[in-house]
């Protein structure tokens, strides 16, 4: 098996435990939640679990206000998707491998939602105080962590594979 198809694998596998994660955590929160008719649940002083419909964007950064928002994100997201497949191509790393099929298995998660629901289910509520963060899920989870560990891959890494090519360091 090459180092390429053992990478493929490898991203596969992330993408495929993240979305069966993000999938099985939503069905798990949203029975919950509805058997305590969508009431907080406090988990610690800095934590809670909610039932929270996002019909934007992550964090609620972007309102379409229609309904064609759900089909817009999808398809939005499914061209990220192809352009992180392609990305996959062409890394080195097995870290970097892990981040994009986590990035992938989290944004495929979300999908599903949009489809399913017309809205992604968001029940992680991080809290200080009175100050919420917005709240989000496993798929959300997933995709900043991968894109910090590329992120960070590209800034302070060996300099074998960065960015969507190669670059190497003399």
């Amino acid at each position: 098996m090459t180092l390429r198809s053992r990478l493929h694998r490898l991203a596969a596998l992330a993408a495929i435990l993240g979305l069966v994660a993000d999938q099985a955590s939503k069905w798990a929160v949203i029975r919950y939640m509805a058997a305590r008719n969508d009431e907080p649940a406090e988990i610690l002083p800095v934590f809670n679990l909610v039932m929270w419909w996002n019909r934007d964007t992550s964090f609620n950064l972007l309102h379409i206000g229609s309904a064609y928002g759900p089909y817009v994100f999808s398809l939005a997201s499914l061209v990220i998707i192809a352009l992180l497949v392609l990305w996959l191509s062409r890394i080195e790393k097995a870290v970097l491998a892990i981040a994009i099929g986590a990035v992938i298995g989290g944004a495929l998660g979300n999908v599903v939602d949009r489809l399913r629901f017309g809205a992604v289910a968001d029940f992680f509520d991080a809290h200080i105080g009175d100050h919420h963060w917005p709240a989000f899920n496993v798929g959300d989870s997933l995709i900043v962590v991968g894109v910090a560990v590329l992120a960070l891959d590209g800034l302070f890494g060996d300099g074998k594979t960065t960015g969507m090519g190669r670059r190497e360091r003399s």
